[in-house]
């Protein structure tokens, strides 16, 4: 592993970001506050770029190895870009998506399996994209749950079972501790924009289904339970007080915590960072050993996040209109 080539990435990466804020300012590309806003101020927007630099740049210090992945992370990059600049169509952007995951699938090879279990992974790939741009809110969630995830999947990839090469793991990382040192903040630099967190989601998902493929094992996805349980809960109570479920809205269980009850947003993003992080070691250490007492321990953390939001948010509001 050359040390100094990844130092040298994240300083390349760093001046990237930087000459991008000199750009989005320039260019107003900025995030106006409004009703649906956890946040107060104007920020530039898009900073989350950098994730899908990092990769794009890849293949400069290691190689063409991913590249039809890398044609798809441009693709679906590129519109949410766009979307972050000016809304775009949803039937242009969910084109976009549909062409950058049949990409991916290449990539990873599933063109070749039953057709059922393409249309699973791709409902799988899409939901849990959107699922990681609607937790895309407050400062730091979506730096700091990336960063765990990817710290997860290298230790995975380098101690228990390796499905990829490790250089593209570290490359991602760098790029979230990039965008950490100006987003993890109490006045935040940057927000991602689109343009980051469907990144993100996009690269997150190409390694767990790299690693699910490898070693046939599903249990991985719960490395996203915590993103699952508030995005699913978060549909479930909308669907309960008549509510369009694809309309904007801040009604996660984070954002709860943000708007209503004025916790800091450094201190929500850190308590699902670490709350995943038990997760997954949870499933590191104990999933070769009983799967039965695995199963059990995840059911029971769902069930106490499930009780927990519903008693903070009261079953009174739920049945509002």
């Amino acid at each position: 592993m050359n040390i100094s080539l990844f130092l040298i990435i994240f300083v390349l990466l760093f001046l990237l970001e930087s000459f991008y804020f000199f750009l989005a300012d320039k260019y107003n590309i900025i995030d106006q506050p409004n009703h649906r806003s956890s946040h107060q101020v104007v920020t530039l927007r898009g900073g989350g770029i950098i994730f899908a630099l990092s990769l794009l740049l890849y293949p400069l210090y290691f190689g063409f190895n991913y590249g039809y992945f890398l044609i798809g992370l441009t693709v679906i990059s590129f519109i949410s870009f766009l979307d972050d600049i000016k809304p775009v169509s949803n039937k242009l952007r969910i084109f976009f998506h549909l062409v950058g995951v049949a990409f991916m699938f290449y990539q990873l090879g599933l063109f070749n399996l039953p057709f059922y279990w393409i249309i699973l992974a791709l409902i799988l790939v899409i939901g849990s994209i959107n699922a990681i741009n609607f937790m895309d809110g407050i400062n730091g969630i979506t730096g700091f749950y990336a960063l765990i995830t990817l710290c997860t999947l290298l230790f995975i990839n380098i101690y228990i079972s390796a499905f990829i090469t490790s250089s593209i793991i570290i490359t991602a990382i760098i790029s979230v501790l990039v965008f950490n040192f100006f987003n993890f903040r109490i006045k935040a630099k940057c927000f991602a924009g689109d343009v980051g967190s469907v990144s993100i989601a996009f690269i997150i998902m190409f390694l767990l289904l790299q690693l699910i493929i490898k070693t046939e094992n599903f249990s991985y996805l719960l490395l996203l339970l915590l993103y699952g349980l508030d995005t699913v809960t978060t549909i479930i109570f909308r669907i309960i007080r008549g509510e369009r479920v694809f309309e904007a809205h801040r009604s996660h269980f984070y954002q709860y915590w943000a708007n209503e009850r004025k916790v800091p947003h450094l201190i929500i993003s850190s308590a699902y960072g670490v709350a995943q992080l038990t997760i997954n070691a949870l499933i590191i250490f104990w999933m070769p050993y009983s799967i039965f007492l695995l199963s059990l321990s995840l059911l029971f953390s769902a069930v106490i996040f499930v009780v927990i939001r519903f008693s903070l948010e009261g079953s009174s509001k739920l049945i509002q209109h």
